[in-house]
């Protein structure tokens, strides 16, 4: 399974946020959209980089409520690491466990075109797996 196969089931729509906006606003539209992760992007559709709850916490943590008036430009992961839509599933679940990272932008050309998290990686990598044992079960069965 590839990572184009996971956006062809979930949809290729992604929630972005322009690095200008305050962690507060990113707090309420993670919180508004029940994500954990935002990619942060102008208008030209380019990953600039991508912000998550972990981020803010950081922020929070380390300059009290007043780091939610700081701009998501001071907090967000720059280097951000993306795959193309022709990753296979598995490939990617090992990038992202290396990494410890839980969401990864797609880019093909240069634009982001979708976004894929651990859950949606494990859930079908669970699929695969219950599909391969029952598969099994009936040629043991004959």
């Amino acid at each position: 399974m590839t990572v184009r196969q996971v956006l062809a089931e979930k949809g290729e729509g992604v929630v972005t946020l322009s690095p200008d906006c305050s962690l507060a606003e990113a707090a309420r539209l993670l919180s508004d959209r029940r994500i954990g992760a935002v990619v942060v992007s102008g208008a030209d559709g380019r990953v600039d980089g991508i912000l998550s709850e972990r981020d803010i916490v950081r922020a929070v943590a380390r300059d009290g409520a007043g780091a939610l008036e700081a701009r998501v430009e001071s907090w967000m992961t720059r280097e951000v690491v993306t795959c193309a839509r022709e990753v296979a599933i598995d490939d990617l679940m090992q990038t992202m466990t290396q990494g410890k990272f839980r969401h990864v932008p797609v880019v093909e050309e240069g634009r982001l075109v979708g976004i894929v998290s651990i859950g949606d990686v494990v859930k079908r990598r669970v699929a695969a797996i219950e599909a391969e044992a029952q598969m099994l079960k009936e040629y043991i069965a004959g």
